[in-house]
């Protein structure tokens, strides 16, 4: 087996990376000596979450992904980005083809009751930014007891 620094630089040469990281995590916790970057836990592309200016503000990188290919729903408190596309169809002889159907589906339970109706969405250079405004659904309210007849 590679020392993880080498697996790391030759990563985008590997044709059988994916069964590498099957293996990996099949047998790192007998073999491993290095801990496993939060990257290599998270899944296919990484996501932040953070509150900015009374939103709760969710990034994602979804490198070469359209618009139309992406799906963002929020149900529950539970924030769903699906992002899925074919692989271009060419002409010719194919020599390597690395670019095939690519789906990816994460989905996160959301820390805040945010406003469903005024999320707002954006695509720019692969990353996708979300704006979820909070609500104040969370805070902490005074009862009024009616007196018992």
């Amino acid at each position: 087996m590679l020392p993880l620094a080498l697996r790391r630089r030759r990563a985008h040469e590997e044709p059988f990376l994916p069964t590498q990281r099957f293996f990996d995590r099949l047998f790192n916790p007998w073999w491993l000596e290095e801990p496993r970057p939060e990257s290599d836990l998270t899944g296919a592309y990484p996501v932040d979450i953070r509150e900015e200016n009374g939103n709760l503000v969710v990034e994602a990188e979804l490198p070469g992904f359209k618009p139309d290919e992406i799906d963002v729903s929020v149900d529950r408190g539970v924030l769903s980005i699906t992002a899925e596309r074919e692989p271009a169809e060419t002409q010719g002889k194919r020599h390597l083809t690395e670019r095939r159907y690519t789906r990816v589906e994460r989905q996160f339970t959301l820390p805040t009751t945010v406003d469903e109706s005024k999320v707002q969405a954006t695509l720019d250079d692969g990353l996708l930014r979300l704006e979820l405004p909070k609500t104040d659904e969370n805070k902490r309210r005074r009862i009024e007891i009616a007196q018992a007849k």
